[in-house]
């Protein structure tokens, strides 16, 4: 009878955890694995903290996020590409425009953050990590009422620069946060806009 310490059945189990570990385990380090695909490249986690049977995504978020609230407490979406499914990289200048009265809709406030590959926050000389309600008194909505957020290495100038949100030289992903949501984010019918290469 073989046994765990037949050693053709100790190397099968070992090999077996390698490769989880690195095909299943590893990618789940990617924001782009964590919940459900939405829109414009985004995706969001569908059930917060509730996990239940969904263990899939709850490994993806001890892997990529540590931990996330409810979602009736913070709704979060997560991008790593532009509009063009492209990998978000500092050599490119890019846009995130919400059309006029489409900011995340919050009862309390929002927020999109920088990353860069690592999930840490991406420094960079102004020491500005993130954008949102925090800030809007700062900046300017365009003519038809929308806002546009500018995401690249140098200050986009001419004024704009209250809604900039720095970028690194190197890849980075960015996260919208919504405190207290409204229920347009909880049932979905809200979702981001895409991020687009800008030529500015």
């Amino acid at each position: 009878m073989l046994t765990t310490r037949d050693p053709a059945i100790k190397k099968a189990i070992d090999d077996a955890a390698v490769e989880m570990e690195e095909q299943v385990i590893k990618p789940m380090f990617d924001f782009k694995t964590n919940g459900q695909v939405l829109p414009n490249g985004w995706n969001t986690p569908s059930n917060g903290a509730r996990w239940g049977y969904d263990y899939l995504t709850r490994t993806a978020t001890a892997k990529s996020n540590m931990y996330v609230n409810q979602p009736e407490e913070t709704r979060y979406f997560f991008v790593e590409v532009d509009a063009d499914g492209e990998r978000l990289n500092g050599a490119h200048n890019y846009t995130l425009t919400f059309p006029k009265g489409q900011t995340p809709p919050v009862n309390g406030f929002w927020s999109l953050t920088m990353y860069d590959p690592q999930h840490f926050f991406a420094k960079n000389e102004s020491g500005r990590y993130s954008v949102g309600t925090k800030n809007l008194k700062g900046m300017k909505y365009n003519n038809d009422g929308s806002l546009t957020i500018y995401i690249q290495k140098s200050s986009p100038g001419d004024g704009k620069a209250g809604n900039w949100l720095p970028a690194p030289d190197s890849d980075f992903e960015m996260t919208i946060r919504t405190y207290w949501p409204k229920e347009a984010v909880l049932n979905k019918t809200w979702t981001p806009p895409a991020v687009k290469v800008s030529s500015n």
